[in-house]
């Protein structure tokens, strides 16, 4: 028996017409609730162009001054150099503006990313039935190929930044809510059992207590996110979404090994500060973080009461 036979072989099998459901969907969606659509859309170009006309609108020296003194404040003098000369080298390749958009799109991305998600993980994490219907949907959405979400997204919101941010906030978003669900379960039982013996109610148990005490866990989240968004940016730009995936898409279009290379590297750099910055931010963040703070902070206090104490001491020695 060859192998087409062997493929064939064995009893027919209805076909499921999962792709045609899937037409059908979308094509009511276009025509009977397009004007939502474009609404969407028309928000999503208004709020990127500002955002991107507005970093663009700051001097680059000053954009620069901005990245070194956050990487003084959340990292080390080191990061802070890298923070003066990759930007720089955007600078220097002609790419800042495409650099600025790019960022745009993806602070948008990452916002609507997090407000969606971090609602749903806290869901899950409350409710184990909510748990159980999320995780296979996050699962669908991080392991579909990123292109099937661009058809339907095309289709609805045609080309510019729309269509891209649509399809990589479907792509980001997982992360979130699942860093979120796991901050908030890997609470102590006991520190939320205390403020429940103090009369506390669920919500105030929530936000006094949950969410301050998994906030590291959750700032981990973020920098998945906004390193998954950045990783979208050159699919974005293959729907003629501004930015340097525009430039590598154009790049891979005309054979541009200079132009691809440039336009790569300042994507590198760019994800590179980011990723550090809220890696940063999220350490600082982290309840450990703010207890050592805190417990240096009253160490310096009483070092300066012991030596207001001291200096005192003679004087009222002198007095008497």
């Amino acid at each position: 028996m060859s192998l087409p036979d062997l493929a064939t072989s064995g009893p027919a099998i209805p076909q499921i017409p999962i792709g045609s459901w899937a037409d059908h969907l979308v094509t009511w969606l276009k025509f009977n609730i397009g004007v939502l659509f474009d609404g969407i859309k028309s928000v999503v170009e208004t709020v990127v162009s500002g955002l991107s006309d507005a970093l663009i609108a700051v001097p680059w020296p000053v954009m620069i001054l901005i990245f070194i003194l956050l990487g003084l404040w959340l990292r080390t003098w080191k990061f802070a150099i890298f923070a003066l000369l990759g930007p720089l080298l955007i600078v220097s390749m002609q790419l800042w503006d495409d650099a600025m958009m790019t960022l745009a799109l993806v602070i948008v991305a990452a916002a609507v990313s997090l407000v969606l998600a971090i609602p749903i993980g806290i869901a899950a994490a409350q409710s184990a039935w909510v748990s159980r219907i999320v995780k296979p949907i996050l699962d669908l959405m991080q392991t579909m190929p990123q292109f099937v979400y661009l058809i339907p997204a095309v289709i609805l919101l045609g080309l510019g930044p729309a269509p891209g941010l649509v399809a990589t906030v479907v792509f980001a978003m997982p992360p979130g809510v699942r860093f979120t669900e796991l901050g908030i379960r890997q609470v102590n039982h006991e520190v939320v059992e205390a403020g429940e013996a103090f009369g506390a109610s669920p919500w105030k148990v929530l936000l006094r207590i949950k969410l301050p005490l998994s906030l590291g866990t959750m700032m981990a989240g973020v920098n998945q996110v906004i390193m998954l968004t950045l990783s979208m940016v050159v699919i974005a730009g293959m729907l003629s979404a501004p930015g340097l995936g525009q430039d590598v898409v154009g790049a891979v279009s005309q054979t541009d090994v200079a132009g691809g290379f440039q336009s790569g590297l300042a994507v590198v750099i760019l994800a590179i500060v980011l990723d550090r910055l809220t890696a940063g931010l999220g350490e600082r963040a982290a309840p450990e973080a703010r207890l050592a703070r805190r417990a240096r902070a009253l160490k310096r206090r009483q070092a300066k009461a012991r030596g207001a104490s001291t200096d005192a001491a003679p004087a009222a020695k002198v007095n008497a």
